[in-house]
């Protein structure tokens, strides 16, 4: 059937409007060939972003000055170290500042996306003041070869910690005060990824040279108001489920299932966080976006901008914006026979918050 004109040019112009009211997404720093994924932005504004162990390396952890990549806490933690992974940053991935002005430092220690070495696997708690590290967990009740720690939210009322585990498709619940973990919603429908489900992204599937496409389970966290949500990138659906069921050992595995919430379907997302009032940001790859879901349920548009390439890690700075780092993995040469798509130099953004 043949479309009214007069419908197109309307349908268009309402997209134009729609997209002229979204705010701008302002460049906040360059980092050249080295790769940004983890963000975390202190309550004085301070800066951090990890970057992991690839090809092009400096050093894992940075505080961002001037615009300029500072190694932090000290040049000995961002020493690559294969014979003390321990006491070294080995690959660093994600970054979280919790109410205390914590700095929380996860290293999964699989540099180059390989096999995880297991003396390197660590969590380190950093007084931001200070720059002092106060504690490591080490994960040691863990096969931790069997590991691969994506993302992290703290829970300071209840000292526990809550990490993604995308090899193992599950959730790590850490007791702070303990150091002792569990894994739990093991290979249940909420932390699993569709297999069949495959990513397109710039117009292009995600697979690698070996024709296997990218897949992740469980990945990006968010938490708010006593609530843990999560999902796995290859999947559209969004799940939370109450910390006071994290935190009973008691209940089973089945009995924890149970009690997952399924929120909505939100397509396809990487990295999430919450705001102070509720509002739970994703990423949007395929459309090169940034989405969120209102406390009342309403999924919305944020903003749109081609410069949002595999939108990865968020944090939200004290000036009411929310910083983003894009890492455009499926533009890297593992995704395209060999060939280096990136458009460098590669960035961090900040969108300023609905208000």
């Amino acid at each position: 059937m043949k479309k009214n004109p007069l419908f197109v040019c309307i349908t268009l112009l309402s997209a134009i409007q729609l997209k002229a009211q979204m705010p701008a997404l302002v460049e906040v720093a360059q980092f050249g060939k080295f790769q940004p994924i983890g963000l975390a932005v202190s309550k004085a504004g301070r800066i951090f972003v990890t970057f992991p162990k690839r090809e092009q390396y400096e050093f894992g952890l940075a505080e961002i000055k001037d615009g300029k990549r500072v190694p932090y806490p000290d040049t000995v933690w961002n020493k690559y170290d294969t014979l003390n992974t321990a006491e070294h940053f080995t690959n660093v991935q994600a970054l979280w500042t919790d109410k205390e002005n914590k700095l929380w430092v996860l290293d999964p220690a699989n540099p180059s996306g390989g096999p995880t070495i297991p003396e390197g696997v660590k969590l380190l708690k950093i007084d931001i003041d200070s720059n002092r590290v106060e504690r490591i967990y080490r994960f040691e009740d863990l096969r931790r070869e069997q590991t691969a720690l994506n993302d992290v939210r703290i829970d300071n009322e209840r000292q526990l910690a809550y990490l993604s585990d995308p090899k193992q498709a599950c959730i790590v619940v850490l007791n702070l005060k303990t150091g002792k973990s569990r894994l739990v919603l093991k290979n249940e429908p909420s932390t699993k990824a569709d297999t069949t489900f495959v990513l397109n992204i710039d117009g292009k599937d995600v697979i690698n040279q070996e024709g296997k496409a990218f897949s992740s389970n469980v990945n990006g966290l968010a938490f708010y108001n006593d609530y843990l949500f999560f999902r796995p990138i290859n999947q559209t659906k969004l799940y939370r489920i109450s910390a006071s069921y994290l935190a009973d050992s008691t209940l089973s595995g089945s009995q924890l299932t149970q009690r997952v919430e399924h929120i909505d379907d939100v397509g396809v997302s990487h990295g999430m966080i919450a705001d102070e009032k509720g509002n739970i940001y994703l990423s949007d790859s395929p459309d090169n976006a940034i989405r969120y879901v209102t406390r009342n349920g309403t999924l919305k548009v944020l903003i749109e901008d081609k410069r949002l390439t595999w939108p990865d890690s968020f944090a939200i700075g004290p000036d009411n914006y929310l910083y983003v780092t894009c890492s455009q993995i499926n533009r890297t040469p593992a995704y395209n026979n060999g060939e280096d798509r990136v458009e460098y130099p590669f960035r961090l953004f900040k969108v300023k918050l609905p208000e």
